[in-house]
Formats: C-alpha cells, structure tokens, sequence
C-alpha cells in the first residue's frame, strides 16, 4: 500500500531544482582506529545518524545555498518518526509529492569511515521500481514546476528510464544525473542513449571508467562527451575536469583536512547545480562543487557541513 504524501505542490510557488532519486537514512560510524576485518570488531566513540544518499545530499546542498529545491522519492511511513526525513523536511525543501510506503522501511545504510575513506552496507529493497514514481500526477506536476531535474539513483532498466526522460527534456526541463556505482547501468549498451537526453553527469574516476571501457580519465571524460553535452568527472582531491565543445577543463580543489568522505560526490552536485541555476560560468560551477564537495568531507555525513553563499563565493577565489 502506498500513502501519498499529504502537502499540495502548489504550496509552494517556485522551485528551481528538482531532485528525484533514493533516500537512505544513513548510520555512520567514524573516525575508526582502523578498518576492520572480516571476522572483527572495532570500536569507535563516533557516530551519527544523517539524512543519506545523493537525493538528500545534493538538495539539502543546493537549498542551503539558497536554491529552491524540491525532491520526490519514497520512503517507508517509518520517515514520519525518522530524524533525518524530518532534518529533510523541516530544512525548506518541498517534499510534496513524495510517496510513504507502507510495505517497505526506508532505506538505510550503516557506513564505516577511515582515513578520509569510507565503506557501506545498504537496504534498499523500497527503491526497486523507483521509476514508477514518475507516472505520478503529483510528481508530474511537481516537474512543471522546475526548470531543472537531477537523477540520484539507478536509472534501471535503462528502456523505460530514456524515454521518460526523453519526454521530460522535451517539456523544457535540463536534466542531469548521477547515477553512482552501478555497473548493471554503468557497463549497459543502453546507457549512451540516456545520456543524450541529460545536459550533464557527474560521475566519478570510477565510474566514468567503467561507463566508457577507458583506463585514461581524460580519455573517458572525452568520450563522455560524445554522448552527453557537458560531462563532469569527479576527481576527489584532485578536483574535477569538463568537457565542453571539445574543450578539456580542470579545475583543483581546495585543500583541507577530510574526515569522512561520505557524500562529498554529491555535495560536489548540489554546488554545481546551485551555480548554474544562478547562471554562473560552468568554470564558476565546477569551482562552486569543488568547494562543498570538499567541505563536506570535514563531518560526517555528506550533508553536515554546508558552507554559506558567502563562504562558498569566498573559497571559490582560491582556487
């Protein structure tokens, strides 16, 4: 049984950013001695619950700069009682076309962070057939609404993802994605064609490899663009390149001191995407993700830190 969320879209008179996608409640443990082993236990006095995944990241990023944001996902009715959907909620972010599940819990992830690194475990069993939601009245209306959709989640399967996609750009919105390690997509023949309806994606070294069968990330990042108009590959530290009209583009980031790397690929999105929807070069876009990308690996969760409008316009001039 699906509960529909009860706030009407038209509550809210504009939204600039749509995020659709996976939400995950995530329990993080960090600042371990070590990594730990099969077989062992290790022990840390650091943990804290946060809202997870690139959907909340990327909007509680873009919202916190100042951008209006809306997201459409579903959760388990469990949300209503759960600190993190409410941090979501309660942060300005317009949720009303979002779906509670009566079936399933919200999805969760128990993450473990070392040396400014990070592995986790996931259940997301509410998030298969995630695609269902856009057939929604709520959520369509929801669209119309926007002037940009960003895909946080697995875009399986990839013949019913494109064409909706392909009817969503053709209704005026500008469309990015960012799928995530998924090698079911990254590595499927059906991939390109989605990502000729997407205006931009941002995968990491990783992932932009494994999309493109390159073992150059430059090379990878050029063969992205055959496919999609401006790709970005996240390059963690590094920073991050761009191509454009043939043209490659790094940019560095700043340097600072990492705590838990968790969501930083998709704070890097939500200041990317707030840049270009205040109408910023994309080179002062890639800058603006460099820099809360990097801010958010000094808490844990990728959401916890989230720089200021002015302190983003401030690091941004160091790099």
């Amino acid at each position: 049984m699906i509960v529909r969320a009860m706030t009407s879209p038209s509550a809210r008179a504009r939204v600039d950013l749509v995020v659709f996608g996976e939400f995950f409640l995530d329990l993080v443990f960090y600042k371990l001695p070590r990594a730990p082993k099969i077989g062992e236990e290790v022990k840390t006095e650091h943990f804290a619950e946060f809202p997870g995944g690139g959907l909340a990241t990327t909007a509680l990023v873009a919202a916190g700069l100042g951008t209006p944001t809306a997201v459409v996902t579903r959760v388990g009715k469990d949300a209503r009682r759960n600190p993190a959907w409410q941090k979501l909620v309660r942060s300005g972010i317009f949720a009303g076309a979002c779906e509670f599940s009566a079936k399933f819990p919200t999805a969760m992830t128990v993450c473990a962070a070392y040396d400014g690194d990070r592995m986790m475990i996931t259940h997301d069993a509410i998030n298969h057939r995630l695609h269902t939601l856009l057939m929604r009245p709520a959520v369509r209306r929801q669209f119309q609404k926007a002037k940009h959709l960003h895909l946080a989640c697995a875009v399986a399967p990839l013949q019913i993802w494109t064409p909706a996609i392909r009817k969503l750009r053709s209704q005026g919105l500008t469309i990015s994605m960012d799928i995530g390690w998924n090698p079911e997509v990254l590595h499927s023949p059906r991939l390109p064609a989605l990502l000729r309806e997407c205006h931009f994606t941002f995968p990491n070294e990783l992932e932009a490899r494994a999309m493109t069968a390159e073992k150059s990330v430059e090379r990878a990042a050029r063969k992205l663009a055959q496919w999609v108009r401006v790709p970005v590959v996240k390059l963690g530290r590094n920073g991050c390149i761009m191509v454009q009209d043939g043209k490659l583009l790094r940019v560095k980031s700043i340097h600072i001191r990492a705590t838990d790397a968790t969501g930083a690929g998709d704070a890097f999105n939500g200041g990317f995407l707030h840049g270009y929807l205040s109408g910023w070069s994309l080179e002062d876009c890639l800058r603006a993700g460099n820099v809360c990308g990097a801010i958010a690996t000094t808490c844990p969760g990728g959401s916890s830190a989230i720089p200021s409008r002015v302190k983003l316009l401030k690091l941004m001039k160091r790099i």
